[in-house]
């Protein structure tokens, strides 16, 4: 059976996003623009490139829309493939339990799986940070969310810079002359 997908890349107020699709949902987010992503998937489905233009154009959508202030949740559907065990469930735990405009510890989100009562305690912080290092679908899995347990931004798959703009953003933390000059009007 032949694997539809298709992919583009989104400017945005934190650089440019490469985002792709599949007829199941949205399977990916990349900072730094399309090339990985697109990559990515012709490895994971070496046949059936398509556009898939009406589903590109709503995570644009919904994309435009967190950035502008005006979403606060993703309803788009998800494709979970590029995760699977223990790093799903962290990340769905993730996007079902840590909303806009809040944070975790990477201690309590693993307490909150599995991870929390399959491992020693003062292993469970690293553990969920890879798991965040490699979330396929970072801002809409919200991976900016989580950070050290002492309030510090821990680390970020897009860079600590980008990290402190989505917590801006969602009002956690203040938002900066230079946060304010790149969001989109609206």
């Amino acid at each position: 059976m032949v694997q539809r997908y298709g992919w583009a890349e989104l400017a945005s107020p934190i650089g440019p996003l490469g985002i792709a699709v599949t007829p199941v949902g949205l399977a990916r987010v990349s900072f730094g623009g399309v090339d990985a992503v697109a990559d990515d998937l012709a490895r994971r489905f070496p046949c059936g490139e398509d556009e898939m233009a009406e589903q590109l154009d709503e995570v644009r959508r919904e994309l435009d829309e967190y950035f502008a202030g005006r979403r606060r949740h993703f309803d788009l559907p998800l494709d979970w493939r590029f995760s699977s065990g223990p790093q799903r469930d962290v990340l769905r735990t993730l996007y079902d339990g840590v909303g806009f405009g809040e944070v975790v510890s990477y201690q309590e989100l693993g307490t909150r799986t599995d991870l929390g009562t399959t491992m020693p305690p003062h292993e469970v912080p690293r553990a969920v940070g890879g798991i965040m290092g490699s979330n396929p679908i970072p801002v809409v899995v919200p991976c900016h969310r989580v950070i050290a347990s002492g309030g510090g931004l821990g680390g970020f798959g897009g860079g600590l810079e980008i990290k402190r703009r989505l917590l801006a953003l969602e009002g956690v933390l203040p938002l900066t002359l230079d946060d304010m000059l790149a969001l989109p009007d609206g």
